[in-house]
């Protein structure tokens, strides 16, 4: 959510941002929320009158009183009884133009970064850089359920029958690798300085809708029925959740935290068949990193923040590349974000394994997370980025560590996971 003043005195720059996002669907509410916050100040400065005319008229009153002329008090009376009438209408009409305020302002994406590419859609985002050198073996590469199911380690069919699709058992030693991927990206953000954390996996509606946008939480969130609580899309939500209605001193930023969590997702929609298995599910575990920083300091962290995810893969000997999101792309409360893509031999192309982005003030604006700085207060910059999301790094890990004869090599990080295995067959 913006600043209504940055809104209020620069209206041509936020219409000119919602057309590089190509929403123009949403240029009049521009208009609409700067006529509604017009007569939101009015009824709050008629109020005001009202209000000192109510303390001068009281002082009046007692004052005639005193001197005995109870038939002029009892006019003066009258004056203030209307007064407050007009004051109750003024008091409810300011909390009415509030809301309508604030649910405007709740849809008007973010102010992109100056420097994020123009683009409708995922097809014009744009490639930054690669790391690794891609490979394709000699030989062909299954499907990454059959490489799961030759080796003893997925049963999808029986998930079917317990839950429905999108779910799955691992099982045997890809059980084991799942988590041992886990345990190293902890390990690894933990010697990067992060702060490790394990948050709720259930948030409250007033923390959803202070960290993401009203249709990013229908088309992901998951309702507990009766209550309010929604399961975690990712554990982001819960950990800039932990900051709710905080004063952080500045003395103690940056916050540096990586967060372990099951995630739920609703994932509505069609997604073809290359991702199907356990590429697209409704749930999965990550490794998170988030950063509560000074305004000054996002952009630095942000690209800390995704070396670290290009580093943990690099480590792993994961070819990688990285591609920054269009405007069109974006989600509205991010003003700038970079996904990861692992290299799949199997398909000979890239595909998406994390995503890197920066919400400058907007998550803290919604949440009320201030800084109380030198300067007086103001509101924190927040940032997240996946360190590593299996099942669906494990396509990847398997895909790129996979021999002719079905076995899976073991990068030496992960031996001390796996009790010093150096590769998983099928016993």
């Amino acid at each position: 959510m913006i600043d209504l003043k940055f809104l209020r005195e620069n209206p041509d720059k936020v219409r000119e941002n919602i057309k590089k996002k190509f929403q123009d669907q949403k240029l009049p509410l521009v208009d609409e929320v700067i006529e509604l916050d017009k007569q939101y100040r009015a009824a709050i400065t008629e109020a005001d009158g009202l209000r000192a005319e109510r303390n001068r008229l009281s002082k009046q009153i007692g004052g005639l009183m005193a001197k005995g002329q109870k038939e002029e008090a009892e006019a003066v009376k009258k004056q203030v009884s209307d007064s407050a009438k007009r004051l109750a209408e003024l008091e409810q009409l300011e909390a009415e133009l509030s809301e309508k305020v604030t649910k405007i302002m709740m849809v008007i994406p973010n102010i992109i970064d100056d420097d994020v590419p123009i683009g409708r859609n995922d097809a014009e985002n744009v490639e930054l850089k690669r790391f690794g050198e891609p490979k394709v073996p000699d030989f062909e590469i299954p499907y990454h359920t059959e490489i799961m199911e030759n080796l003893a380690g997925v049963d999808m069919d029986s998930a079917r029958r317990v839950a429905g699709n999108g779910f799955y058992y691992l099982t045997g030693d890809i059980a084991r690798l799942h988590s041992s991927i886990l345990s190293y990206a902890r390990d690894f953000m933990i010697g990067r300085g992060f702060t490790y954390c394990v948050p709720p996996f259930m948030i409250r509606s007033a923390v959803v809708q202070g960290v993401m946008s009203f249709a990013e939480m229908d088309a992901m969130m998951y309702k507990i029925e009766g209550e309010d609580l929604y399961l975690i899309g990712t554990s982001e939500h819960s950990m800039i959740g932990r900051f709710i209605d905080q004063i952080i001193d500045e003395k103690d930023l940056p916050l540096t935290l990586t967060s372990y969590s099951p995630c739920f997702r609703k994932e509505k929609g069609a997604h073809g068949i290359e991702e199907r298995g356990v590429y697209r599910i409704h749930q999965f575990e990550k490794q998170e990193m988030i950063v509560v920083c000074k305004p000054e300091e996002s952009r630095e962290w942000f690209w800390k923040l995704l070396q670290n995810t290009v580093d943990f893969f690099r480590t792993l000997d994961i070819p990688v590349r990285t591609l920054e999101c269009c405007s069109g792309d974006l989600a509205d409360l991010k003003v700038k974000s970079v996904d990861v893509e692992a290299w799949s031999p199997r398909q000979q192309k890239y595909f998406e394994v994390g995503s890197c982005s920066n919400l400058s003030d907007a998550q803290a604006r919604r949440l009320k997370i201030r800084v109380n700085g030198e300067k007086g207060k103001y509101f924190a910059h927040t940032l997240n980025n996946t360190v590593v999301a299996p099942p669906r790094m494990l396509i990847a890990f398997l895909e790129n560590n996979l021999r002719e004869d079905g076995s899976v090599a073991i990068p030496e990080a992960l031996r001390p996971y796996m009790g010093g295995q150096t590769e998983i067959r099928k016993k």
